[in-house]
């Protein structure tokens, strides 16, 4: 049960003050999902404190564990140009991009301090151990693993990224997918019907599937070996994953790592490749 659902079946147990909050929460949740109690208290002609209370009267901690689980709600659910009103509102006047610049940097701060140390080390030792490495992202995660690819083919030759909008093709780029594999598996709010579908071909087969996801609750967390949980966020239509790809970027270095002296003969051979052939051009030149 969702936290609308959880407000609905209760309302009628509700004081007058608090059906006032949840009528508003209800029909406005894009909205009340980023305000603090204060804010909400005025909107709706309560105190602050009865906002609080509403929260405890929930179930939840506090104010901003509903707070959170509206946001995750109307992440899943709000189309783009509803995102654009909830960003007007949200983020209002002022510099914006130290706003965005303030969200990111938040992001990645609670990524590093919630991410699972066992689990990320668990997670490099399976792709540095796998037969075959598969990497899905699909929408704007496709830039993730888009950049995967391009490090770990570099690093290995025993990496495919499935890219498709079928999804015929989608089972046939994995076919042999099998126990000694390992999927990435990479999708945020609103998640890609393909990608989870990828992981959960993968899992079926019995491959290890490694998801980069925004925690548990997704459904490929669900599926999930080894959950690698990132803070995203929506900034009006665009995805913001600063938070995925700084978790990314360590993934990789942790593989490498594991690897690192077949790495190291690798990268040793395409420098004198990238040299020979002039693949970079100084500063001067």
């Amino acid at each position: 049960m969702d936290v609308l659902d959880k407000i609905t079946q209760m309302r009628p147990t509700f004081s007058k003050g608090q059906k006032r909050i949840a009528d508003f929460i209800t029909s406005h949740a894009d909205k009340a999902a980023f305000m603090t109690a204060a804010r909400m208290g005025a909107t709706v002609g309560v105190s602050e404190s009865t906002v609080v209370r509403f929260a405890y009267e929930l179930g939840f901690e506090g104010y901003p564990e509903l707070s959170r689980a509206l946001q995750q709600l109307i992440r899943v659910q709000l189309t783009s140009v509803q995102r654009i009103s909830v960003t007007k509102d949200r983020m209002g006047e002022g510099d914006l991009l130290e706003k965005a610049f303030s969200y990111d940097m938040d992001k990645i701060r609670r990524t590093m301090e919630e991410t699972s140390r066992a689990d990320f080390q668990a997670a490099a030792e399976s792709i540095a151990a796998a037969r075959n490495i598969y990497v899905i992202g699909d929408r704007s995660a496709g830039a993730l693993a888009y950049f995967i690819e391009y490090y770990f083919g570099l690093m290995f030759n025993n990496v495919r990224r499935v890219h498709t909008s079928s999804t015929s093709e989608l089972y046939e780029q994995m076919v042999r997918v099998g126990p000694k594999d390992v999927l990435i598996g990479i999708s945020f709010p609103r998640y890609s019907t393909l990608t989870v579908r990828a992981c959960r071909f993968a899992a079926d087969a019995g491959a290890t599937v490694v998801a980069v996801t925004d925690g548990p609750a997704s459904p490929l967390g669900k599926m999930a070996n080894h959950l690698l949980a990132a803070r995203s966020d929506m900034t009006s239509f665009v995805d913001s994953l600063a938070a995925p790809f700084s978790l990314v970027n360590a993934l990789i270095v942790a593989v490498g790592l594991q690897k690192e002296d077949e790495v190291r003969n690798t990268f040793e051979r395409l420098e004198g490749i990238w040299s020979e052939y002039h693949v970079y051009q100084g500063p001067s030149s």
